[in-house]
């Protein structure tokens, strides 16, 4: 039905609070990056009006340390503009500051614990292979 596939992999030796944490983020980056990714506003039978949601599925996997590290790689290999979350940004409290903590580190350094990406289905796997369905 998509000819792109929306993916976020999230490091798996995190809590559970920051897998939750971490996802929320990563795909409001996808959304600011897609805006046409957010269907129209939901209406139940008494009328009451609810936000839009994405009009496309979002896949969550998980990963090693090593295996983030790679996909993040990959993702830059083939310029595929991503969201990124590193350890860091758990120190944080707001984007200012998330972005001054980023700005610290280079790919070969930065600790990646949740990557999101939109891109053609076969590039999405390339990028996301060695991760697996999240449980």
């Amino acid at each position: 039905m998509f000819n792109t596939k929306i993916a976020i992999v999230l490091r798996s030796n995190l809590a559970s609070w920051q897998k939750l944490n971490v996802t929320a983020f990563l795909s409001s980056g996808i959304v600011g990056q897609f805006p046409d990714v957010i269907g129209e506003p939901y209406r139940d039978r008494a009328g009451n009006l609810y936000n839009a949601l994405s009009i496309q599925p979002m896949i969550v996997l998980s990963a090693d340390e090593e295996t983030m590290s790679t996909i993040h790689c990959r993702s830059l290999e083939r310029n595929v503009t991503s969201s990124i979350f590193i350890e860091e940004m758990f120190s944080t409290g707001h984007d200012v500051a998330n972005r001054a903590v980023f700005s610290e580190f280079a790919p070969e350094d930065a600790k990646v614990v949740g990557i999101a990406l939109r891109a053609d289905k076969k590039i999405v796997d390339k990028i996301t292979k060695g991760a697996t369905m999240h449980s």
